[in-house]
């Protein structure tokens, strides 16, 4: 495998486990999809992902979750179990869309880049969420919730056909994140 092809591949699962920061199982379903049309190739131990079975199992679960975020007390439980889920859904999908790498190399992107971008974004859109609740008294959720499905759908699909647009994007997350993170502590210490 060429370099060009390995990062094409990081960059793939890095712009995965984004869209798994904004919904857990609708990246895992498209990348499933994806692997059952033989759109992507995916990792020899993760072919199962690309099955009929598991693109079943995952629409179905992409549904609960999708609409159990439009129930305003369920959307706060899904979040609170979302974040572990989306760290694990994170790293799976950064192992599954790597290919030909040695293990451990792969595995350590995978928990490092695929887990912790997830994790980033998953705990960002969980605040997010907490402070649509507190402040309009959950009457933004549901269009939070169509916003975040819809970047997690965005994010997805342009990882699986444009995968550099992807990650740049995924960049321009952080860094919406880190300027937002910023602009609070300035207002902090502003305060003290």
């Amino acid at each position: 495998m060429d370099t060009f092809e390995v990062l094409i591949s990081i960059f793939l699962g890095i712009g995965l486990a984004s869209a798994v920061g904004f919904r857990v199982f609708l990246p895992l379903l498209i990348l499933s999809l994806a692997g059952y049309y033989d759109v992507i190739p995916l990792n020899e131990s993760w072919q199962w992902i690309g099955s009929f079975t598991a693109f079943i199992t995952l629409g179905v679960a992409t549904l609960i979750e999708i609409f159990g975020y439009y129930i305003p007390w369920f959307d706060n439980i899904l979040d609170t179990i979302a974040l572990p889920l989306a760290t694990l859904a994170g790293t799976v999908v950064m192992v599954a869309t790597i290919t030909n790498l040695d293990p451990v190399i792969t595995w350590a992107l995978a928990i490092i880049a695929g887990g912790g971008t997830a994790a980033a974004i998953k705990g960002n859109a969980s605040a997010a969420r907490l402070t649509s609740s507190t402040t309009t008294a959950g009457f933004a959720n549901p269009i939070l919730t169509t916003v975040e499905t819809g970047i997690s759908t965005l994010m997805s699909i342009l990882s699986i056909f444009v995968p550099i647009i992807a990650f740049v994007l995924v960049l321009v997350l952080f860094f919406i994140i880190f300027r937002f993170y910023k602009k609070l502590r300035k207002k902090r210490l502003s305060k003290t």
